[in-house]
Parts: C-alpha cells; structure tokens; sequence
C-alpha cells in the first residue's frame, strides 16, 4: 500500500449518490445519511473481508435513562485495519440510538436499538480513517458537529455564547429545565452553560449526557 498519509483517507472520501440519502424530516433534516452497507464494502475493498483485513472489538453496551424516562443505548467499539500484513491500532467508536421514546400514543419501544447503535458506531471509527470524508466536509455539516464553517468542531474551552433561544448546538431543540431522578433542578440556562465550558457548545441535557459519554470513552475514565 502506498506510503502516503493520505492514502486511505483519499480512496475512502467519496461516497457514491447511490449510497446518499438526503433527511428529509426530523432534527437531523437536511443532512445526509451514508448507507451502512457502503462502509463495509469501502472497508473490504480497502483492506480485505471482515475477519481478515479488518475487524472490530465490542468494548461495551449500555442503556442509560433520561430524567424524561426515555432511555438510550449506547455501544463502543475498537476498530482495526490491518495494513501491510500488520494490525494498526485500535480506532475507537462510540454510537447511540433510542430505546425507549416518548411518543404521542405512549412509550415506544425499539428492539433493534443495539444494533443500530453498532452501526452508529462503525460509522464513528470509520469517519476517523476518512471513510465518507467528503459528505461530512462538504456539508460542513453532521449530526455531531452541528455545521461549523470548516467541518470541524470547536475547541472544548471555547468561550462563545450560548445563541439566542437556547437551542442545543447538537439536536437543534430548545434546551429545557430539568429535574433529575435525585430532586436536583437544573435551569436551561445553567444547562447550556455548564455543557458550553465543558463540551465547547451548548447542549440540551440529552446531548449533554450523550458527550460526557463520549467523553469518558476518549480519555479511558
């Protein structure tokens, strides 16, 4: 394999109109979904089957409760590629969907959360090797960077403002009050303040939960 560094970040970019759907409802509208399929095979074409040029570890998988009693599932994975015969090193990914959600008609419920969390996962370690890079920079825009000018996320001790509204920076919906299972309260606005000097962005409680995760899972505490 070629020695340059931006070898497999270059022939793991773009992402064929084929295998793009545009989110047409939604937080997540106007974004682009990748469709999971592509990856693996970009994954195969790059380094050989599953098992053999690549592999990945499960590290973890939880569910964890919202003061609303929705609930999350979160998976962690370590991604591996093996490259000249050799096995690099482990490339983290951490993915989320919904367990359980508060709909109109009651509590839904939803089996296949751990496995779409998987995915979310892969594709999180996937987008670290630049699989797909084009659809993210491009758009400057993806669910977790929430549309910076340059494609890239603000540095953690940012000291920008919370907008207007108090608007998560993450999911777009207004931040809210919040009280947790233990009787603490917590005002939107102390919310949005707490997750901009912690996280660089303001976070509803949600999303706020959901980096202090990802965070745990980067520094290994």
């Amino acid at each position: 394999m070629a020695t340059d560094n931006l070898y497999i970040y270059n022939q793991g970019r773009q992402v064929p109109r084929e295998a793009q759907k545009e989110i047409k409802a939604g937080r997540l509208k106007g974004m682009t979904d990748i469709n999971p399929m592509w990856r693996i095979k970009k994954l195969t074409e790059l380094f050989g089957p599953c098992g053999v040029g690549w592999k990945y570890r499960i590290v973890s998988q939880r569910l964890e409760e919202a003061p609303t009693k929705e609930i999350a599932a979160f998976v962690e994975i370590a991604l591996q590629v093996k490259i000249e015969g050799e096995w690099g090193q482990e490339i983290p990914g951490v993915g989320g969907s919904a367990f359980a959600v508060q709909e109109k008609s009651g509590m839904h419920m939803n089996d296949e959360c751990l496995k779409m969390a998987l995915t979310d996962a892969i594709s999180v370690a996937c987008k670290a090797l630049g699989i797909g890079a084009d659809v993210y920079y491009a758009k400057d825009r993806s669910k977790y960077d929430g549309g910076q000018g340059d494609g890239e996320a603000p540095p953690a001790n940012s000291q920008t403002p919370p907008p207007a509204g108090l608007v998560c920076f993450s999911c777009g919906k207004n931040i809210k009050d919040v009280q947790t299972a233990g009787g603490e309260t917590f005002t939107a606005a102390e919310i949005a303040r707490l997750s901009q000097k912690n996280y660089g962005h303001p976070l509803c409680w949600d999303c706020a939960l959901k980096a202090k995760a990802y965070a745990k899972q980067e520094t290994g505490q």
